[in-house]
């Protein structure tokens, strides 16, 4: 091989796969990790938008009053149990102590709780407060009726929050310097998108059994009973990596300096009271809230009407199901290929303000061009009808294409842009900023959506009614967006560089005590 293709090979192996052999050891472990959370996340993810919106009485309307009045307060609880559990257990133990409660629980519901559901569910009084209450209320009232499909939900939109944010980015946060980030964080995000695909197929799969078990049969419960399994056997492995990660990597001074750790213990901790009072008064826990709340508020806001659609298009447990596994497959392949050609290398190319920019922009314009079907949809019936398809399955396939847009963008751009910037922060701001941002800011930024969403529909009645006011909301959401990450941008920047001037001095202060004591024990031995 020539002088001149010996380099260009090299360029473009450091561009496709930027890591050093000797780091695979740290590097793998994390990757799986991720991969088995995100499975999880997935199947759990699509199992509940399932159990819902095709549950008896319910709908898509159901989700903005679950997100209120369901998922954040029990957001709120665990942040505050998981804020007292930091104080008082292990990071090790803490991790066994976050993770365990939702295994039990998913195999509780699939093997217990679901083939009560017709004893646990108050079908009468839902029915009689139907007859009381308005129609803006069916929403509100599917919660009581399906109160066991509700609290499933609920678990599974917190395990996102939890499992992915929390625990997983928490961990992978504590032990990464900047410059394993830059390098690590795009390939950990392949893994997970990696998941889509394989949880996705099963999905489909598990799903399609409908096809295959005789008349009478409870279908969904078989496939409820294979899906909640496999989430299980995923957990316990998750579990596992991290037990060896902590007595093979981490004792690795290659990997994880332990005496920073030691050094980082020596911090007082502050109370709750003065972790948020902490939070409250630092611009960037606020910019980096921002990020998060307006995320959430502009994705819950687009996929609510888009879900309304989707229920009517596949009213049955089983093909809902089968069709958001088919969503889930083709978003992990567009996003694996976005993380391996486009996320890490606009980072390390362009920087963090425009990687952090490309999801805001990219939301607002496949949102606006979905709404703008829906609205628009009976007008342009002649066209549709003249390629063989209706109205509604153009508008189906139209938010298909928005969500999975999207969603790549978040995952290969939105997440590791996110989670950097909680790199440069001190450890207390780290781990009470990030339980406060990631579980209560990600469930505030929903149930903000929500709550809008809620509000137009006891108003206007229905979905279809409120859909011209979110694509509004929606334009204003993103340019605060756009204005926090600028913000945040300069501040990082800032952050980042005085953290690393901090990392070059420390040596040279140890290599100066060094010289120091060796001089002195020099003229000791003169003497």
């Amino acid at each position: 091989m020539s002088q001149t293709t010996q380099p260009e090979f090299g360029k473009w192996r450091s561009f496709l796969w930027p890591i050093h052999n000797f780091e695979l050891k740290k590097l793998l472990p994390m990757f799986f990790m991720f991969f088995l959370i995100s499975f999880n996340y997935t199947i759990l993810r699509d199992t509940k938008d399932s159990l819902l919106v095709t549950a008896p009485g319910s709908g898509a309307e159901a989700i903005p009053f679950l997100k209120v009045w369901g998922v954040l307060p029990f957001a709120v609880l665990f942040m505050l149990i998981y804020a007292k559990l930091s104080n008082k257990l292990s990071k090790e133990k803490l991790f066994y102590a976050t993770i365990t409660p939702f295994l039990v629980f998913f195999a509780a519901f699939a093997f217990i709780i679901y083939p009560l559901r017709d004893v646990l569910h108050p079908t009468s009084a839902a029915d009689t407060l139907q007859g009381i209450l308005p129609e803006g209320f069916k929403g509100l009232i599917a919660l009581l009726r399906n109160w066991t499909f509700s609290l499933f939900y609920i678990m599974a939109e917190l395990w996102g929050s939890v499992a992915l944010s929390l625990v997983f980015w928490g961990f992978a946060n504590d032990i990464m310097k900047v410059s394993e980030a830059k390098r690590f964080y795009a390939v950990l995000g392949l893994g997970a998108n990696l998941a889509l695909p394989v949880s996705g197929a099963l999905i489909v799969t598990f799903s399609s059994i409908r096809n295959k078990v005789p008349e009478g049969v409870d279908a969904w419960g078989i496939t409820l009973n294979y899906l909640m399994g496999l989430v299980v056997v995923a957990g316990i492995i998750v579990m596992g990596i991290y037990y060896w990660m902590n007595r093979s990597v981490l004792t690795d001074s290659r990997f994880y300096n332990p005496e920073e750790v030691k050094q980082k213990k020596k911090k007082a901790k502050m109370s709750m009271k003065e972790s948020f009072a902490f939070l409250l008064k630092s611009k960037y826990i606020g910019m980096l809230a921002i990020l998060v709340v307006a995320y959430g508020i502009s994705i819950n806001i687009v996929e609510v009407t888009w879900k309304s659609q989707l229920k009517l298009a596949y009213p049955n447990p089983n093909d809902y199901s089968a069709f958001m596994g088919k969503f889930s497959f083709m978003t992990g392949i567009i996003t694996s290929f976005m993380m391996l050609f486009v996320g890490g290398n606009v980072v390390r190319r362009f920087g963090w303000k425009p990687a952090a920019l490309v999801t805001p922009v990219i939301l607002l314009v496949t949102g606006l061009i979905f709404f703008s079907v829906v609205l628009f949809k009976d007008n342009i019936g002649g066209f549709i009808a003249a390629m063989g398809t209706s109205p509604l399955m153009i508008a189906v396939i139209v938010g298909m294409i928005q969500n999975i847009m999207s969603k790549s963008c978040k995952y290969s751009l939105f997440d590791p842009t996110k989670e950097m910037a909680y790199i440069p922060l001190d450890q207390e701001s780290k781990v009470k900023g990030k339980a406060a941002i990631d579980v209560v800011g990600a469930r505030l930024g929903k149930s903000g959506g929500s709550l809008l969403q809620q509000g137009l529909i006891l108003a206007l009645g229905t979905i279809g009614a409120m859909t011209p006011y979110i694509a509004v909301i929606l334009l204003a959401i993103i340019g605060i967006w756009i204005f926090a990450v600028r913000s945040l941008n300069k501040q990082f920047l800032e952050a980042s560089a005085k953290r690393e001037a901090e990392a070059s001095e420390a040596p040279q202060e140890e290599t100066a005590t060094n010289k120091a004591a060796l001089k002195e024990e020099a003229t000791t031995s003169a003497s």
